[in-house]
């Protein structure tokens, strides 16, 4: 799977949380859920604001990291969402919760819609 494929299917709420579950991390899982509630969002919808926030924000080094791990991994596609939700995670506990609800740098209150906006509140 081409990277750009990998990134657009985890900026659906579906394609993220089956990818999600399909790590088998208890630990990351948890981690992940403990951030959304921050957030005010779902595991799944962590997941797609982490991946468009690795994407839009991440460095030149966490990237060339990134692409290392990839070229070094039997599975591409889990070394991709694993690092990028560890990047994330780190991201978010060294920053302020957002007053305002979720992670995903809309400024929304959660509830995204995949890149879309976010819900009405």
């Amino acid at each position: 799977m081409l990277l750009g494929t990998l990134l657009k299917r985890l900026g659906q709420e579906a394609d993220a949380a089956e990818a999600l579950a399909a790590l088998n991390d208890i630990v990351l899982l948890a981690e992940v859920q403990a951030m959304g509630e921050v957030h005010d969002e779902t595991p799944a919808e962590y997941v797609c604001g982490a991946t468009r926030r690795f994407a839009a924000d991440a460095s030149s080094e966490d990237w060339l990291a990134l692409m290392t791990a990839i070229e070094r991994s039997d599975d591409p596609a889990r070394t991709t969402l694993d690092r990028m939700l560890r990047w994330s995670l780190k991201q978010d506990a060294t920053a302020p919760a957002a007053a305002s609800g979720c992670g995903c740098g809309q400024g929304g209150a959660g509830g995204c819609q995949g890149g879309t906006g976010h819900a009405a509140g």
